[in-house]
């Protein structure tokens, strides 16, 4: 239950920050709700293999190469997804910062886990 309320957060997130934002375009909550599957999917799978690929990189930037590898994964979830649109790298940096922001803010809105 718990990564099905974290998916509908995260569409949420995404139509706020898609909202919010100029060079951003997102249909729909439908579409919404497939980027927020998409984004997660590329997260778990191709951004652990991507870091560790430029860990020389991230180490030398004290991390902040990390936020390119953030902008990379929106623009190829923007190449997959139907209806939703990034203009540029800029605004695919920016929609990643915005985003993971609202995200950690409406998630810790929510009701906090209990771990015991």
């Amino acid at each position: 239950m718990g990564i099905l309320i974290r998916i509908l957060v995260a569409a949420l997130a995404a139509l706020l920050t898609a909202y919010i934002l100029p060079g951003v375009k997102l249909e729909d909550f439908t579409t919404a709700l497939i980027l927020a599957i998409v984004l997660g999917l590329l997260n778990l799978i191709v951004k652990p293999v991507l870091v560790l690929l430029t860990l020389p990189v991230t180490v030398l930037t004290l991390g902040l190469f990390l936020l390119v590898i953030n902008a990379l994964i929106v623009m190829w979830a923007s190449s997959l997804v139907k209806g939703f649109r990034v203009d540029n790298f800029w605004w695919a940096l920016l929609f990643s910062v915005v985003l993971s922001i609202i995200n950690g803010i409406m998630l810790s809105l929510g009701p906090g886990t209990n771990d015991d």
